[in-house]
């Protein structure tokens, strides 16, 4: 009997220290310019010897790295292969990156495609069009709480009234401390707006001079799939560019997306059973 205690006791320290070293993994992987050990230890509830040893168990997987300039801890070379891995099999990546390509050639600016994460947007990739000036708010693989930006705001938008209440009431700290211009009611009221006009639109919101158009994609069953968007400077949003130009080019290469997923959607659909004949 001791020994069946002693072993589940120490498969459940395992398990807390494998969902530990990924949640830290998972900090680092949002954090653009690299992780301290104070942002870690606060955000993923951890005192410093247990950080340490963890970190140093992924950095010896390859899976994190240290800057030895100012000791950031950063993704490594295993962490790198397995996210080009991962981004191979995703299938909007896989189908849409033609179209964000096209999207940016068009229009001469930024194109992102972006996916929902829980209560955040995942940027998955971006393209940068010709125009010389360009606004750099949104990166491939920058995390935004739903709502915060154009694309994100399109998928907040597409989601179900009570969904959408849980995730702002969710997110209201995080947005009243570092978005005081997005609060849960003014995120309603984009919320409306989106709807209405059938596209989101970030006007400056986040960065003064960063605009942005956002359009939710959905699989053909409904399910929101991503969003598509393109960023400039204030200047290249205004009329009649943005409804003339940016808004139609924008709608032209959603729908194409989306027949792409129709067409996937179709390609892994199990066919139906043959009804069997009734006997007469």
């Amino acid at each position: 009997m001791e020994q069946k205690i002693l072993v589940a006791e120490s498969s459940t320290a395992g398990a807390q220290s494998v969902d530990r070293a990924l949640g830290l993994l998972s900090r680092i992987a949002r954090q653009t310019g690299g992780s301290s050990l104070a942002d870690l230890t606060e955000h993923c509830g951890l005192n410093k010897p247990t950080a340490r040893r963890l970190l140093l168990a992924l950095i010896n997987a390859g899976m994190v790295e240290q800057s030895p300039a100012n000791h950031y801890y950063h993704l490594g070379p295993e962490a790198y292969l397995l996210g080009h891995r991962a981004s191979e099999q995703h299938n909007l990546m896989r189908l849409a990156t033609c179209n964000v390509a096209r999207l940016a050639q068009l229009t001469e600016d930024a194109a992102c495609l972006s996916i929902r994460r829980g209560h955040f947007s995942l940027c998955l990739y971006r393209e940068d069009g010709a125009y010389p000036i360009r606004t750099h708010a949104l990166q491939q693989g920058a995390y935004h709480p739903l709502g915060v930006g154009a694309g994100s705001l399109a998928m907040l938008a597409a989601l179900p009234d009570d969904e959408i209440a849980h995730i702002l009431e969710a997110q209201r700290t995080h947005l009243e401390e570092h978005y005081p211009q997005l609060i849960p009611t003014h995120l309603s009221a984009l919320v409306n707006q989106t709807r209405e006009q059938g596209f989101a639109i970030n006007p400056g919101l986040v960065f003064t001079d960063s605009w942005g158009i956002g359009i939710a994609l959905h699989w053909p069953d409904g399910v929101l799939a991503g969003s598509l968007s393109l960023a400039a400077i204030e200047s290249r949003m205004q009329e009649p560019r943005r409804s003339q130009t940016l808004v139609p080019k924008l709608q032209e290469e959603a729908l194409a997306i989306e027949r792409l997923l129709a067409a996937e959607f179709s390609r892994h659909q199990k066919p139906s059973a043959p009804l069997a004949r009734s006997k007469q």
